[in-house]
């Protein structure tokens, strides 16, 4: 029996470990990656809480643990990659995914700690990191499994369900179809049912390029105009940010201080938008143009989060800055991918202002300039995207001029059921992109967002008065 615990903090008891395999066992294959797979190969977490019910009273851990193992025993049978290890291509020293049916791993643990203790589930809490099976990484690629699990029994009577998936198998949209498959699959307080989904299309396809050209000396992304070729306006305003920040570094005669915003503790920070919140801050932004101008949630929330986050910041109005969202491309691409593509299949669009200009725009002004960089991702812009991506696959610094967002409100997380009943709340962890913006449906209202946002300390307090002012 293992313990995960720190001094004076609760503990988490480990109870069982093993490897899970599928159930229908696929021959040995290397699947090629794409560069949109190679971006982050790290585990991604997210943790899903179960609240005490009259059902759980007769549940042990034991039955919970064994459920949630046949489930991914039949799951992987389909989604089999997913049992598989990283490995580096010996020819070109790149990631790519060896098919080898080593399976996933998934853990049993208790602890006395009640649900109730860990205050509003929405709000990120360091003792979720006890909840998730996190392998040791010791650089090699190949030893770590694709996909981890924990249940875990709190004192109350409830469960959580840590989840762990390298970002290299699945994008958002395919990392909610596999949990989907994986909770109907998994016969706790339930029958399994049918997920009724299109069996996932694991091959790359048109997404592997070959024979590009890189740059060295040029951190990680080179602009795509330097590849020669078509623009790519994420890559191009990643490649300014930072030759801006290695200037501004050289003017205050610090050039190594480009890497000082990732030393930075963050503060993980989740605002509960209500729908009606979010119709008040639509009334404020429009007035009387609000019945005749049309924009989505999200882009009303990105562009009042980076006006005012851009705003607590206090950048001179000369600064360039920098608004990047994913999008997903199954149907950008000719030919298109097929619904059930499984791999990553998103590409950033991205928006650049001076400090002054965002500040002065109207939020009208703004929505527009986020929808012209959403219409502009079509075939060229993902070719030369992927193109440029075929640099260093060295990490970015972080970059305080800018902000990623992720748009998670069509994939309700919180309504798998892998108990009886929708989870409380699916949280994620902390995830390598510290300084993005998730975007989650709210469990309670169904026109809510909760916005989970890593931030500096210093600017929490102005930040949230910018960001809630005009919704309250």
């Amino acid at each position: 029996m293992a313990e995960k615990h720190d001094q004076n903090s609760p503990t988490v008891h480990v109870t069982k470990t093993v490897s899970v395999f599928p159930k229908l066992l696929h021959p040995d294959k290397i699947l090629k990656l794409s560069n949109l797979d190679r971006q982050c190969p790290m585990l991604m977490y997210l943790v899903f809480f179960y609240k005490a019910s009259s059902f759980y009273n007769n549940l042990s851990v034991e039955s919970v643990f064994s459920g949630l193992k046949s489930g991914l025993e039949e799951t992987l049978s389909d989604w089999y990659p997913a049992a598989g290890r990283l490995r580096l291509n010996p020819d070109d020293g790149k990631l790519d995914l060896w098919c080898n049916n080593k399976g996933a791993v998934v853990v049993e643990a208790t602890t006395n700690v009640k649900l109730s203790e860990l205050g509003d589930l929405s709000q990120y809490n360091e003792f979720f990191e006890k909840l998730v099976f996190k392998p040791v990484f010791n650089g090699d690629f190949s030893e770590i499994p694709l996909v981890v699990a924990q249940v875990t029994r709190f004192g109350c009577g409830g469960y959580s369900i840590g989840i762990g998936e390298s970002h290299s198998l699945f994008d958002g949209p395919a990392t909610y179809d596999f949990l989907r498959a994986w909770a109907s699959n998994s016969a706790i307080l339930k029958e399994k049912r049918n997920p009724n989904q299109q069996k996932p299309v694991h091959e790359r396809g048109r997404l592997l390029v070959t024979n590009f050209h890189s740059q060295k000396g040029i951190p990680s992304l080179p602009s795509s105009a330097s590849l020669g070729v078509g623009a790519a306006a994420a890559v191009d305003h990643l490649y300014q940010l930072i030759n801006q920040a290695v200037s501004t570094a050289a003017k205050l005669g610090a050039p190594g201080n480009i890497h000082e915003v990732g030393n930075s503790n963050l503060v993980l920070k989740t605002f509960n938008l209500s729908g009606a919140m979010i119709e008040k801050l639509k009334s404020k932004a429009f007035g009387e143009r609000r019945g005749s101008f049309s924009c989505s949630y999200f882009e009303l929330v990105a562009t009042h989060l980076w006006k005012a986050r851009t705003r607590a910041l206090g950048l001179q109005n000369g600064t360039v800055v920098c608004l990047q969202f994913a999008v997903d491309i199954r149907n950008k691409v000719v030919p298109p991918l097929p619904q059930a593509f499984s791999g990553n299949a998103y590409v950033l669009a991205s928006v650049a202002l001076t400090a002054k200009e965002l500040e002065e725009g109207s939020h009208a002004t703004i929505i527009e300039k986020i929808k012209e960089a959403k219409n502009s991702i079509d075939n060229n812009y993902v070719n030369a995207y992927i193109q440029a991506l075929a640099g260093s696959q060295g990490s970015l610094p972080p970059l305080k001029e800018l902000i990623m967002v992720s748009d998670w409100t069509r994939m309700p997380f919180h309504k798998l059921d892998f108990l009886r009943g929708e989870a409380a709340y699916a949280s994620p962890l902390v995830t390598p992109m510290p300084l993005a913006a998730y975007f989650m449906q709210n469990p309670i209202d169904p026109r809510g967002i909760d916005v989970r946002i890593g931030l500096f300390p210093g600017i929490l307090n102005a930040f949230s008065h910018f960001f809630l002012t005009n919704m309250q």
